[in-house]
């Protein structure tokens, strides 16, 4: 029998991440704010079954961790959206696609504003980088963490002697 799901906390150069999980895998990467803040969790406290992700999420940070590896499994999300969750996962670590190149590798260019829609519905943030999706003319177009942080992180993302989208 699967265990319940399980939060925990963790401080980040961009604010504080609360992650959810359990056996079944990672459900959810979201950022806190305000009155929803919590403090970190110490990793003696993490739940097993997200002890990965609190790893790996803290080497990301540190600038040790390129790639996820990393079950996601949401609990939300129709069929067409977790198409598009999917296709997040294959944006390498310091490249950006477009939604249009999206909706493209879905095999339906003209649903572009509706990948812009399910890109804005991820609940794993970072982990499946919705981040790494910008607009056609190379614009940095709406994130659920706000745009301070998606520029934060495609910045962070780039090596030193790359452009943000270079």
């Amino acid at each position: 029998m699967p265990n319940a799901p399980a939060t925990a906390h963790l401080y980040s150069p961009i604010g504080l991440l609360a992650f959810t999980g359990s056996d079944a895998g990672l459900h959810a990467v979201r950022f806190l704010e305000g009155p929803d803040a919590a403090a970190p969790t110490a990793l003696a406290d993490v739940a097993e079954c997200l002890r990965p992700a609190h790893a790996q999420l803290a080497a990301y940070f540190a600038g040790e961790l390129r790639a996820f590896d990393l079950i996601c499994a949401p609990l939300t999300g129709t069929d067409f959206q977790r198409q598009v969750w999917g296709a997040l996962a294959g944006i390498g670590h310091g490249r950006t696609v477009s939604y249009l190149e999206v909706a493209k590798l879905l095999g339906n260019p003209e649903a572009v504003r509706a990948v812009g829609a399910a890109n804005g519905q991820n609940p794993i943030s970072i982990v499946c980088p919705c981040h790494r999706v910008i607009g056609a003319n190379g614009s940095l177009t709406g994130y659920a963490g706000g745009l301070v942080r998606k520029r934060w992180l495609l910045a962070f993302e780039q090596p030193a002697q790359g452009g943000l989208f270079g």
